[in-house]
């Protein structure tokens, strides 16, 4: 028998909404993260506007010391660590720190301390870097330092697996905790808005407005789609056994019931047109959490506002959902916060403890036009009332194969 896992913290910087409440008060309004990027200089690109937290203050959350030599991903990180144990209530002592852990799921974390360091290294030589800034470079960095500043030594992970990484870190914690390796673990992502990464996916023109005579628009599920808005931020949830929670009177805030899981390879950087392993991933979710396609209330969708994504996704969820599809209500965060890489799943598992802590339904803004390939109920512009939802599916794939998905619970006794 399974051992039951809850979410007893939950610490969120989105471009929305920094700390769960603004996060969640910000999705319930339909606020929009993305605005004008000004972390560089985005003049050379079509596309200006991008998910930024553009008024991100570390020293809020970390103070003014040891600052100097970390980059933005791990300030990030760190903050949204320090976030979500205060709102866990868990003290890290000698005495516990070793049954605590941390598991992150981040991809492009480094990029732009890897493309820095190595442009002096090619411009000035290899002496003349500075060596403060190599532990960077290599992507369990953020993890890593959310263990430093707050003294957890159990175990620390990190997991890179493109648009699925959140939800598989989680994934990879859940495990932990029904092994029985850990009783408190700190689990989510953090992806951060760079020119490094905003170039790579203006070139693959993977951004909407990034084809010439194009106009930048985000609206999954709309007609008008046609491709993403990239986001940045952090997020990390408290995954923590359920008799340690209630032994510590902590907070709990929703229940984990089970991830699904399925690598569909198909072609780079393409869609599988079937969503094979889209589907196998929703039914091995829902076979994991010991649930029906009967007992799904919402749908915390993946779509992203590129055309192929969302029409597969729709194609999939009415593929194992049947007739019940077109009775679930299904909403897109990323309309919101726009597509924030490995980070999305994470953001997508705090709006989803929110429904349960703020009795709302996310919507999908920006949605004005009908697609008859995506014809079910997406929440359109306005949020709902989400009193009644019991339990939620949370859905993440890429266009490289990977789909995980996980499937949450309303917390009860």
């Amino acid at each position: 028998m399974k051992s039951r896992v809850v979410i007893t913290g939950v610490g969120v910087l989105a471009g929305n909404g920094k700390g769960k409440q603004e996060y969640w008060q910000a999705l319930r309004e339909g606020k929009v993260g993305y605005k004008p990027v000004t972390i560089f200089d985005a003049s050379e690109f079509r596309v200006k506007i991008a998910g930024e937290i553009s008024d991100f203050d570390p020293t809020i959350y970390m103070g003014i010391k040891g600052l100097r030599l970390l980059d933005r991903s791990t300030k990030l990180m760190v903050s949204s660590a320090k976030l979500a144990i205060q709102d866990s209530q868990y003290i890290i002592t000698e005495e516990n720190t070793d049954d605590a852990g941390v598991s992150v799921g981040t991809t492009l974390g480094s990029l732009k301390s890897i493309a820095e360091f190595d442009e002096v290294t090619l411009r000035e030589g290899p002496r003349y870097v500075n060596p403060g800034l190599f532990p960077n470079t290599v992507i369990n960095s953020p993890a890593s330092q959310v263990s430093i500043w707050h003294k957890i030594k159990g175990f620390n992970t990190t997991i890179s697996t493109g648009f699925t990484s959140s939800l598989d870190a989680m994934s990879y914690a859940y495990d932990f905790l029904q092994y029985g390796r850990a009783n408190v673990i700190y689990t989510g992502s953090v992806e951060e808005l760079c020119w490094h990464t905003f170039f790579g996916f203006h070139t693959l023109e993977f951004l909407s407005g990034s084809k010439e005579g194009q106009e930048f628009v985000n609206c999954p599920f709309d007609a008008r789609r046609n491709g993403i808005t990239f986001g940045e931020g952090a997020c990390l949830l408290c995954f923590e056994d359920y008799d340690h929670a209630v032994a510590r009177n902590a907070p709990i805030q929703a229940e984990v019931l089970g991830f699904g899981t399925c690598f569909d390879p198909f072609r780079i950087h393409k869609y599988n047109p079937h969503g094979t392993g889209l589907k196998q991933s929703i039914r091995n979710a829902l076979e994991d959490a010991g649930v029906g396609i009967e007992d799904i209330d919402y749908i915390c969708a993946n779509a992203n506002s590129t055309k192929m994504g969302d029409k597969v996704e729709t194609e999939a969820i009415k593929a194992v959902f049947g007739e019940r599809a077109y009775k679930i209500p299904i909403s897109a965060v990323k309309s919101m916060t726009g597509e924030c890489y490995s980070l999305s799943g994470a953001f997508a598992m705090a709006a989803s403890v929110g429904v349960f802590q703020e009795n709302f339904i996310p919507p999908t803004v920006n949605y004005k036009e009908k697609d008859p390939d995506c014809d079910l109920d997406y929440v359109p512009n306005e949020a709902r009332d989400g009193s009644k939802i019991k339990i939620i599916l949370v859905i993440t794939f890429g266009p490289n194969g990977n789909n995980t998905c996980a499937v949450l619970k309303r917390f009860e006794k």
